[in-house]
Formats: structure tokens, sequence, C-alpha cells
């Protein structure tokens, strides 16, 4: 699946999780529990959908997701930065 973000695309891994896929392709992401319940690593969903295989416990906006935890529908754009561009 494509991921869009601020500064790069990439194509997720069949069994990456967005976050894992954002860390391998240099983009900074905070985050701590890698399963939905902390929140540390929400981000802005600009467009496109995602699925959750268990549903977060994290609060989220409407327009918020958790990469540790969810899968996009279809093409997504997100609001994260390269490392190297911070």
């Amino acid at each position: 699946m494509q991921v869009f973000t601020r500064d790069t695309f990439f194509e997720l891994g069949e069994d990456e999780s967005l976050l894992e896929g954002l860390e391998r392709t240099g983009h900074h992401v905070e985050y701590q529990c890698r399963s939905g319940y902390c929140g540390a690593c929400r981000v802005k969903l600009k467009v496109g959908s995602v699925v959750y295989p268990k549903p977060p416990l994290a609060f989220l906006k409407r327009d918020e997701i958790l990469p540790c935890c969810c899968r996009p529908a279809e093409p997504i754009v997100i609001n994260v930065p390269l490392k190297s561009k911070m």
C-alpha cells in the first residue's frame, strides 16, 4: 500500500505496521507502547483511511491515526516529516 508523507512516499510491506514503515524510511514519529494504548505516535491523516486489527485504547480525533497499530485501507497521505528535514 502506498503511503505519502510530507516529503516523500513509500510502499508499506505486507506484514509491516505503519510505524515500522515510517521508521524504515527515515521518518520521525514519537512512540512508546507500540500497541495503541498511549497515543504517543498520533499523527494527522490528510487523505485516505486506515483499519485497526485491534481497536486502539488511546483517544483519537477524527483526523488522527496511530501508526503503531493501524494499516492503510487505501493509499494515504499523512503529515510526518523525514528525520533529515527536522
